[in-house]
């Protein structure tokens, strides 16, 4: 028997800044870009609770999220509070509380700045894991006075849609015989890799939750997803991996930036593009890389449509030159009439490697 938990941290970056700067405690907030009184670019990191309830969310563009704060404030109601982002800030937070969580478990996987999963099969019982999780939270609020959501069941699937049910600073526990019974009023969108492309197309054929997909044979859903409707098979049946990943490597390296103004001014643009590609070789080399084979770029238009390309060398780089080079040449076609005939502007470009050489 596996028993598996899920660390999540609730609003991470949002209670930070509201921990630190107590001026901003009980207002709704929002860490994202500078939203520039409706005309700003740039994306939601983290909305706080009282900002979810406004509809506020994580990647939404932040000059729908100013929207939603000016129709709150003609309500009657406080306006949201928008802060940038402090990165190093979290991820020195985040350190301290992982190191709290790897004095409790054996074995953890840190899925990201805010969230770990963590092996307590060796607690023996379910019980024994609540209190080991209750003990982890405690010192979280403790020490950080920031609070954690925990979930538990018998695989990392159940565990991480554990510790979103009960948001925020939650504890539930589901264990392997009540797994198919939890999820079975859910709606579908709570299982991991249903997006709203895939809601959608449920919703189509009267499946809302995942009771409804459980009607379905693997059969139908392969035909319907082709490999994922396997999988999707398995998720809404409780079925998941045990298996932790204990050290992680990024399967790729890259870097976007929103322009404060669209444009297709290509002397400015370039040069953007080649900084780009330099500071995504200066990570490669900091993080123990010698080299990649894939470079990918993404451009997106003032209208929003976002194209992406990428080319896969025969042997692998090890150069800024050759990244520059490539990059370079798949933009190209993006400021002429092969993939940009109207002359649209250019609102966003990224760079990309993939396939990294340790």
């Amino acid at each position: 028997m596996s028993i598996i938990g899920h660390l999540d941290m609730d609003a991470f970056f949002a209670a930070v800044e509201e921990r630190d700067n107590p001026r901003f405690r009980g207002l709704p907030l929002v860490v994202g870009a500078d939203p520039e009184n409706g005309k700003g670019r740039g994306v939601v990191s983290t909305a706080n609770y009282a900002a979810r309830r406004y509809g506020i969310h994580s990647a939404m563009p932040i000059t729908k999220a100013w929207r939603l704060s000016e129709a709150a404030r003609r309500r009657g109601e406080p306006e949201v509070v928008f802060v940038q982002p402090h990165f190093s800030r979290y991820a020195e937070i985040s350190e301290r509380i992982m190191s709290i969580v790897h004095r409790r478990a054996p074995l953890v996987e840190e899925a990201g700045i805010d969230e770990a999963y963590l092996d307590l099969t060796f607690a023996g019982t379910f019980e024994k894991a609540r209190e080991i999780c209750s003990k982890i939270k405690q010192e979280i609020k403790a020490q950080e006075n920031l609070t954690a959501s925990l979930g538990i069941g018998p695989n990392k699937l159940i565990a991480k849609i554990a510790s979103d049910f009960q948001k925020p600073d939650g504890l539930t526990v589901v264990t392997a015989e009540a797994a198919e019974e939890f999820l079975a009023p859910l709606p579908v969108r709570q299982i991991p890799g249903v997006g709203p492309k895939t809601q959608k197309k449920l919703a189509a054929k009267g499946i809302f939750l995942v009771r409804d997909l459980k009607r379905f044979s693997a059969e139908e859903l392969q035909a319907w997803f082709g490999k994922w409707g396997l999988d999707l098979f398995e998720k809404v049946r409780g079925r998941g991996s045990t298996t932790l990943t204990l050290s992680w490597e990024p399967k790729s390296i890259g870097e976007q930036e929103t322009f404060a103004r669209d444009t297709l001014a290509l002397d400015f643009v370039f040069k953007r593009l080649w900084d780009m590609c330099r500071r995504v070789w200066q990570r490669l080399c900091e993080e123990g890389f010698r080299g990649y084979r894939t470079v990918a770029i993404t451009v997106r238009f003032a209208d929003f449509q976002t194209q992406t390309r990428s080319y896969t060398l025969a042997h692998p780089a090890n150069s800024l030159k050759t990244l520059q080079f490539e990059a370079m040449k798949l933009f190209m076609p993006f400021v002429d009439y092969r993939e940009n005939p109207r002359h649209k502007l250019i609102r966003l470009i990224g760079v990309r490697v993939e396939k990294l050489i340790k």
